[in-house]
């Protein structure tokens, strides 16, 4: 891929007609999942702004919200507090047919728990030390599971965050959360050391993407999600549109007359 751009990133068009190209094949591997019951879990993990929403935005473009399914929960209530700690986020498990896209997941306990004292050192321990059981029970199960940690440099993070403060569109994106992740720079990549270290297993590996460049990891994400997931075309029969019926007497245009529409200001 050309480097063209004058700071070195992937040049838009390039971008842009590379992204067509995965997303044709995103719309074929939709098939095959609904078609044969496939059940798929994606997560998504990464420093702040580190281009996760992005990334999933980019992935769900062109499919249907009914098979990729974007899970993203919030803060846990009191009573989720009391639940089995996978709990909420096995409820949103796919089911035949889906694919399943944790913007954020179990590992929040790896992560911004650990880091901000959410949980206990012993809760954390525990977490680290049983989870490749419970994803190797995932996997049993039938489900394919593929978790990408996107991995943004300490620099661009920093001009992310500045670009939020001054963008009113991207203000929203800037929350207490995160300034105190920047804070906790070193903090964060200590825990997410011990998590590698702990869950990247044989069985469900962590693979990490260079983020820097948001255009070239949210191709390079896809690509790799294409990859780990055996696919394959299915023939789907041409769609004929029928005729339409006959209107008879009925003008389904006056019919709306003295109703009020939306002013056409553009």
């Amino acid at each position: 891929m050309a480097r063209d751009e004058p700071d070195g990133r992937m040049k838009r068009r390039d971008y842009e007609a590379e992204l067509e190209k995965l997303q044709v094949e995103l719309c074929h591997l939709q098939q095959w999942v609904q078609e044969y019951g496939a059940r798929v879990i994606i997560l998504f993990e990464g420093r702040d702004a580190a281009g996760k929403g992005g990334t999933i935005k980019a992935i769900t473009e062109k499919v249907s919200s009914r098979v990729f399914r974007v899970v993203a929960l919030p803060a846990p209530s009191d009573r989720e507090r009391t639940q089995l700690f996978m709990q909420r986020y096995m409820q949103n498990f796919p089911a035949g047919g889906e694919i399943v896209i944790f913007d954020r997941s179990w590992y929040n306990r790896a992560g911004v728990e650990y880091v901000m004292g959410f949980c206990s050192p012993e809760e954390h321990q525990r977490f680290l030390s049983l989870c490749p059981q419970i994803e190797k029970y995932i996997i049993d199960g039938g489900i394919i599971l593929i978790k990408l940690w996107l991995e943004v440099g300490m620099e661009e993070q920093e001009r992310r965050f500045k670009a939020r403060i001054h963008d009113p569109l991207r203000q929203w994106k800037l929350s207490p959360m995160d300034t105190e992740s920047y804070r906790r720079w070193y903090e964060y990549s200590r825990a997410r050391d011990m998590m590698f270290a702990a869950t990247s297993t044989e069985h469900a590996p962590w693979r990490i993407v260079r983020s820097d460049d948001k255009r070239r990891a949210r191709l390079n994400c896809i690509a790799h999600i294409l990859e780990r997931i055996p696919y394959a075309r299915v023939k789907r029969e041409e769609v004929k549109l029928p005729k339409r019926s006959g209107k008879g007497h009925y003008d389904d245009q006056e019919s709306l007359r003295g109703m009020e529409f939306v002013a056409e200001r553009y």
